[in-house]
């Protein structure tokens, strides 16, 4: 039957990496098929005599398995993808009536919150499901912003748009998790005095609503229990109600870098310890009455009470948790447990696992697209396996220390694979931080945060306020492991092949005493952790223009060398590109120092990511047009001017700053953008222009100081994002590109980039990237060649642009 699961699981696994989704008769008769061929298997199988029929009668039920999970999944997306937005209705105002129906998270100048639309002005037009965001003070004009609950009915204009997110390499796929929410459009609310925002009459409250209803409430007391000041209430608010979004961002950081972010956020441990607890209690009560006379204990026995309280309580968690997926994993192995019991049945540690596999994706197929299902999963079945083969004749008092001890060391150790494999980097101080985090959040805050967000003050508040103080104390504790040398052990993000070498070097480290050279496990985990990042051949340069939105961002590699030019946006006072988008890939591709960080101009949409690149990862020299007292400057290692004449020559490859010069930097007239760092980047056959923000005046005093020869190139990123302000006939055919990008936010309110730009170069036959519709864009040089690469192109999902 494990066996039979898992293939299921694969078939699910594989639908969610194809491009697009089977057609509907393909899908219901790969269905008829699989169940057509499952019966004859079984049927086969009990008239099979010899080991091989069987084992190819179970073969046959692992294939048929696979494709009733592929044709589940299909089914599933394609249901769900049906509820979409119309595309003539992007950014148009639409009259809406619906219900606030998650968690409002908090913004710098808003609210953001889910919100089930009812009924709209145009029936068919808009999604049930959406995304909404409202400001309380929007390009400029402030507007009053209500108290926002879940429940809440309202009538309002919104503007809407399809689910679109940055695609980069080794990137977070942002349209993949809105799937996997039921979020099929976002947008904003639109306010002003022919459109207010009319609060309704509530109608009777689903279940979902009143438990959402219910978080909302639990949020509020836990972080009114707390001083204004304190830092950790979002901490939590994630081990009480499942809502991790007010724990800031240095904060993850530092959970995930000393290995302990699985514990600060409910966990299936402790999911599992609340339910274990509920079950010893009842188990001990049912136990007491039955010694005291009562007869009604003895019409069901203790176990079977104690599963159902557990059982219970572990749903209750999990509600109050908003069913994650670490959560429904224990909970629906807790419920395989709890009915076994009920049935008089023992289930293996295996079978529970598969099942609860299996219901995961049977209800969610897009929880296995989230790293926190693979790590789930992952933790559990280490465990299991490292128990099952641990040594158990040793007794006496160390016993359970023993025990627990080889489990840590079974986790550590066993999800280095997975963890490299999703985050391209491993806590080397995480069995320390661990050794004192599991006892101390899960024996002492989780159940201190639980029972002061349920109890009423003083009492509750009490006890949400010791359990903020143990966090406290604990991330001294992480502090100081996070400062220690090698703390964090980074690597390139290894392929599928790689990984599972790696997995089976782990099994074999992990193996029971007598097994034979289990040192030689090492031998095929070292190449995940020793790996080198990919460099380009001597003289030859690979770019990398990525999707950060509206804004620019060029990663340029050589044989020994990186530079970046810009960083890309400020998203939000505490979000940005750099941490989002750049800063990651680099992580992802072992790359923790760039040789030069090159700042075009000082406008946010070019700059605003420069000071997580900076904190991120080491660069060792800043090149800008920024003024001295600009913070990109004051925070850089070595800082320069950029300028005009500078150049130099890495691997083979020649870097020429071809503007501004020193003229354009002393005057105080010239705009931001016409001060904009120009780069050339060059070797013997092939070269990339990377022009910033310049406007057609320094276009044209481009053209007249330097030959042609200066400035042509193959590749070109657009100036000023293919702004009418830009990109002048003559620039263009003094260039003559083969190709050129335009790196653009989907739907921006700039228009960028223009038709008559993008005609101009279309004229002198270049072939258009728009980060908007291919993502980020790659350029790899190789002698005569010149290679490219589309991101939405090269990693295409189902889902992309729907």
């Amino acid at each position: 039957m494990r066996l039979i699961l898992l293939a299921g699981a694969a078939g699910v696994w594989a639908l969610q990496q194809c491009a697009q989704l089977p057609a509907r008769h393909g899908i219901l008769a790969c269905v008829a098929i699989a169940i057509v061929a499952a019966l004859a298997a079984l049927g086969a199988r009990l008239g099979a005599r010899r080991r091989a029929g069987r084992y190819a009668c179970y073969g046959v039920l692992a294939l048929c398995a696979a494709a009733l999970g592929f044709s589940w999944a299909a089914l599933r997306a394609e249901w769900r993808l049906a509820d979409e937005l119309n595309p003539g209705w992007e950014r148009r105002d639409v009259t809406v009536e619906g219900v606030v129906s998650t968690l409002p998270a908090q913004l710098a100048r808003g609210v953001r919150f889910g919100f089930d639309i009812e009924t709209s002005q145009r029936e068919g037009v808009v999604p049930h499901h959406v995304q909404l965001s409202w400001y309380a003070e929007r390009r400029g004009a402030a507007t009053p912003l209500p108290e926002v609950r879940p429940g809440q009915r309202w009538r309002m204009t919104i503007r809407l748009k399809r689910p679109h997110g940055t695609a980069n390499p080794q990137g977070f796929d942002y349209e993949a998790w809105l799937l996997a929410k039921r979020i099929r459009a976002t947008g904003y609310v639109r306010t002003g005095k022919a459109r207010v925002p009319v609060l309704l009459a509530e109608r009777l409250p689903s279940a979902r609503y009143a438990l959402a209803r219910w978080r909302d409430r639990l949020r509020g007391h836990i972080h009114g229990a707390l001083p204004p000041d304190a830092r950790y209430g979002g901490v939590l608010s994630a081990l009480t109600i499942g809502d991790q979004r007010a724990i800031a961002q240095p904060d993850w950081q530092l959970f995930q870098r000393t290995g302990v972010s699985h514990l600060l956020a409910i966990s299936g441990l402790h999911i599992a310890l609340v339910g274990g607890l509920a079950a010893a209690v009842a188990n001990r009560l049912w136990r007491y009455r039955a010694r005291a006379g009562a007869s009604w204990p003895m019409l069901t026995p203790a176990q079977r009470v104690a599963a159902l309280a557990g059982l219970l309580a572990a749903l209750g968690y999990a509600a109050m948790a908003g069913f994650g997926i670490p959560a429904q994993r224990s909970l629906y192995m807790l419920s395989v447990v709890a009915l076994a019991y009920w049935a008089g049945r023992r289930s293996g540690s295996s079978h529970v696992m598969c099942w609860a596999l299996a219901v995961v994706l049977i209800i969610d197929p897009w929880a296995i697209l989230a790293p926190g299902f693979w790590l789930s999963f992952g933790a559990v079945s280490t465990i299991l396996y490292a128990m099952r083969l641990a040594d158990d004749s040793t007794g006496g008092r160390w016993r359970v220390w023993r025990q627990a001890a080889h489990v840590q060391y079974a986790v550590t150790l066993g999800m280095v694979p997975l963890t490299l494999a999703l985050f391209a980097q491993v806590s080397v101080v995480g069995p320390l931080a661990n050794a004192l985090a599991i006892p101390l959040v899960s024996v002492l805050v989780t159940p201190m945060a639980l029972a002061g967000a349920l109890m009423p003050a003083p009492l509750g508040s009490w006890l949400l306020q010791g359990a903020h103080f143990l966090i406290e104390w604990l991330t001294v504790w992480l502090r100081w492991l996070d400062g220690l040398p090698l703390a964090v052990w980074r690597a390139p993000r290894p392929p599928w092949w790689l990984t599972l070498m790696a997995l089976t070097g782990v099994a074999w480290l992990l193996a029971p005493r007598g097994w034979p050279m289990r040192w030689a496990g090492a031998g095929l985990l070292l190449p995940l952790l020793l790996r080198a990042p990919e460099r380009p051949a001597d003289g030859e340069f690979r770019l990398l223009a990525f999707d950060v939105g509206q804004g620019t961002a060029v990663l340029v590699e050589t044989a020994g060398h990186r530079l970046l030019y810009d960083t890309g946006p400020r998203l939000s006072a505490a979000v940005d590109a750099g941490a989002r988008v750049i800063v990651p890939y680099l992580y992802a591709r072992g790359i923790e120092h760039l040789d030069m960080l090159v700042v075009s101009h000082q406008d946010d949409d070019h700059a605003g990511g420069a000071q997580s690149v900076l904190s991120g990862v080491r660069v060792s020299e800043t090149r800008s047009s920024l003024t001295p007292e600009h913070p990109i400057v004051a925070g850089s290692l070595r800082h320069r001017a950029c300028g005009d004449g500078q150049s130099w020559v890495w691997d083979g490859v020649r870097f020429d700053m071809l503007h501004p010069d020193a003229a354009t930097l002393a005057s105080s007239k010239i705009r931001p953008n016409g001060r904009s760092c120009v780069l050339r980047v060059s070797n013997a056959r092939h070269a990339a222009l990377l022009p910033g923000d310049i406007e057609r005046a320094q276009e044209a005093e481009l053209l007249a100081r330097l030959p042609a020869e200066r400035l042509a190139a193959d590749i070109v990123v657009a100036p000023h994002h293919g702004s009418l302000t830009s990109s002048t006939s003559a620039f263009v055919a003094a260039v003559s590109p083969r190709y050129v990008i335009y790196q653009a936010g989907y739907l921006n309110r700039f228009g960028h980039p223009r038709e008559a730009v993008t005609a101009r170069y279309a004229a002198h036959g270049a072939m258009a990237f728009r980060s908007d519709r291919h993502g980020a864009v790659e350029f790899s040089t190789a002698g005569e060649r010149l290679r490219v690469s589309a991101w939405r192109v090269e990693a295409k999902r189902y889902w992309m642009g729907r």
